[in-house]
């Protein structure tokens, strides 16, 4: 017997409902109670737990593949030796930071968003959200979408023949159980992106024998986990002085090498691949294994810190097979060049699954909203979508470094709205402006998500740059009033829906 939901209604709309108590999310509300204490707000969080993706994976050797100088919050400064940290690190800087800003008593837990409804007549958004085994409906006259990019529940998880044959255990790294051993393991992981170059070397610390399976290898630049210069200003200088000078040093730092990878991609190719030699040693066969097909940033780097997973390698406790499954045996898996590969587990880091909204259905007006067919203005809010804002972040760089404009850019959108007594902000979408891919990379899990994602134009405020510095100019002091941004006064009041 199907169980119907109960519903409840909290009249008194919100100012403001942030969706996702993660990285994005935690920094929006820590912006928001800065810039604009008076607001009323909440965080609708899916899960029971702080964090996200920094509290989801659990994997073996869960880290950034960003330095921390970026990835942390411009307002926090980052405390802990280590440029690239570890996940549970990550997430005690994320609760730690909620704690001190006075956002945990804003949470709201095991509340997910269903549907979230925009009313013209009544300036304000009607969000269908389920906690257990009820059903609340809540209003807000601002919505701020952080809740990431992809499914929590469900990897992309590619089917093999033979799978039911296999006599060993097949795990996905954004499930991992908890109570799994692999010591003294054969173990294979299948995946060529940052999730399986972190758990090579995790694995190989005591497994018999790692093998990692890529079909095509991708760049990988080994990096220190310690940044000396970071930590010597951090002796020398104040904590948030030294802090800023080391983020802008790693921000100029990358869009210098981005700029240079893209204007000069064979001699930048040369470099990465003779990188790759110097670690491995002119024996190794690095043009079959760490040699891309594509130039650099046509998709995005991996980073090992210490060059963990070289040092594996040359250890001999791990090794590296480009190549083909052509289907599971009882013992392992037969390749399609004809080797086969023993395994008592084996690891399928194959990517993610897109999703935009946590998943949940986005209607204006009666219409409802395929964000596939709207245009991202200034990589931060939909085509004739009201009164909604998504954190997205950079793929050639730290990701909070865009989250962040995003959330000061919103500040400053509120607070001229209720300057002006205006209740609505709506960018209108241009006539005649071309539309390209929002996401700018030839990796499987973008172009998996081609009907997922929104549009990009060719020219601001349409297009994504990512690059912080052209966004930085562009976002936090550009002006609101751009001709393409349209605001407009409280209508007569009308009863919530």
């Amino acid at each position: 017997m199907m169980v119907i939901p109960a519903v409840t209604s909290e009249e008194s709309p919100f100012d403001v409902l942030i969706v996702g108590a993660g990285l994005a999310g935690i920094g929006a509300a820590c912006w928001l109670q800065k810039k604009l204490p008076h607001k009323r707000y909440a965080i609708l969080e899916a899960r029971q737990a702080i964090g996200g993706t920094w509290d989801l994976f659990r994997y073996p050797g869960i880290r950034s593949d960003s330095d921390m100088y970026t990835l942390g919050y411009a307002f926090k400064p980052w405390q802990e030796p280590k440029a690239i940290a570890d996940g549970a690190t990550i997430r005690n800087y994320i609760e730690e930071t909620a704690g001190e800003n006075g956002v945990v008593p804003h949470i709201r837990f095991g509340h997910r968003v269903i549907s979230a409804a925009w009313s013209t007549p009544q300036a304000c958004w009607t969000l269908e959200v389920e906690q257990g085994s009820v059903r609340h409906t809540l209003h807000t006259r601002f919505l701020y979408m952080c809740s990431g990019y992809y499914q929590y529940d469900q990897p992309h998880r590619p089917r093999f023949t033979g799978e039911n044959d296999f006599d060993g255990q097949i795990v996905l790294p954004q499930v991992w159980p908890s109570e799994l051993t692999y010591t003294g393991k054969q173990v294979v992981v299948v995946g060529s992106g940052a999730t399986a170059m972190t758990l090579v070397p995790a694995l190989a610390s005591s497994a018999a024998q790692v093998t990692l399976l890529q079909r095509s290898p991708t760049y990988v630049v080994a990096l220190p986990a310690h940044d000396k210069l970071s930590l010597r200003l951090q002796r020398w200088l104040p904590q948030r002085l030294a802090y800023s000078l080391i983020r802008w040093k790693n921000i100029v730092g990358s869009v210098g090498l981005y700029w240079l990878a893209r204007s000069r991609p064979d001699q930048t190719k040369q470099q990465l691949i003779g990188l790759v030699s110097r670690q491995l040693g002119a024996d190794y066969d690095v043009k079959t294994h760490f040699t891309p097909r594509y130039n650099p940033w046509d998709q995005r780097m991996c980073v090992v810190p210490n060059g963990d997973l070289f040092n594996a390698i040359r250890k001999g406790r791990a090794t590296v097979v480009t190549d083909e499954i052509d289907h599971f045996t009882p013992q392992g898996l037969q390749l399609k060049s004809g080797q086969q590969l023993p395994a008592d587990m084996v690891v399928l880091a194959t990517g993610l699954t897109i999703q935009l909204f946590g998943g949940m259905q986005l209607v204006v007006d009666g219409e409802l909203v395929h964000p596939n067919e709207r245009m991202a203005y200034k990589g931060m809010m939909l085509s004739d979508v009201p009164n909604l804002a998504l954190a997205f972040g950079y793929t050639n760089a730290s990701w909070t470094l865009k989250t962040d404009l995003t959330a000061g850019y919103v500040c400053r959108l509120l607070r001229h709205m209720d300057r002006h007594n205006y209740a609505i902000a709506v960018p209108r979408r241009q006539a005649g402006m071309a539309a390209v891919p929002f996401v700018d990379l030839a990796s499987g899990y973008v172009q998996r998500a081609r009907q997922v994602l929104p549009q990009q134009g060719v020219r601001r405020p349409w297009k994504v740059y990512q690059n912080y510095l052209k966004d930085m100019l562009t976002i936090r002091f550009g002006r609101l009033t751009d001709g393409v941004m349209q605001f407009k006064s409280k209508p007569t009041a009308q009863p919530l829906p």
